[in-house]
C-alpha cells in the first residue's frame, strides 16, 4: 500500500483532529476498507490516539477493517423484515455463495452483511 497516497488524502482534508470522520470516509472510499497501517498513519498525522481511531472505525457501520467484496449484500434482520422472511433470504444467500454474514467470497466478488434495520420495512 502506498502510504504517500494516504498522506496526500489526509493532507487534502487538513490536519485538524475534528476532521477525522471525513478523513476516514475518504480512505474507506479509496481502499474499500481501512487497513491497520492506514489507521496508524491517520493517528499520527491527526494527533489522535490510535485507540480512538480504532474506536471510530469500529463504531460506524460504514467503515470496514477488512476488505469487502465488489458487491455488498446487506440483509436486514429487523423485526418487520424478520417476520417477512429475512432469515430465509439470508439462508439462501449463504447457500448460493457459500459464505455467512460478515464474510467475503474467495474471489472478492461478494460480501454478506446483516443489519438490524434499514428503515425500508416491507419493501
Amino acid at each position: 500500500m502506498d502510504l504517500t497516497e494516504v498522506d496526500s488524502l489526509i493532507a487534502n482534508r487538513g490536519q485538524d483532529p475534528f476532521d477525522i470522520l471525513e478523513v476516514l470516509h475518504d480512505l474507506q472510499a479509496r481502499y474499500g476498507y481501512l487497513p491497520e497501517e492506514v489507521l496508524r498513519l491517520v493517528s499520527a498525522r491527526l494527533a489522535v490516539p490510535l485507540i480512538e481511531v480504532f474506536r471510530l472505525a469500529n463504531f460506524y457501520k460504514a467503515f470496514s477493517l477488512k476488505p469487502r467484496g465488489r458487491h455488498l449484500l446487506t440483509v436486514c434482520l429487523g423485526t418487520a423484515c424478520h417476520v417477512r422472511g429475512a432469515p430465509r433470504m439470508l439462508d439462501e444467500v449463504k447457500a448460493e455463495l457459500g459464505i455467512g454474514a460478515g464474510e467475503t467470497t474467495e474471489d472478492g466478488a461478494f460480501t454478506v452483511e446483516t443489519v438490524n434495520c434499514l428503515g425500508a420495512c416491507a419493501l
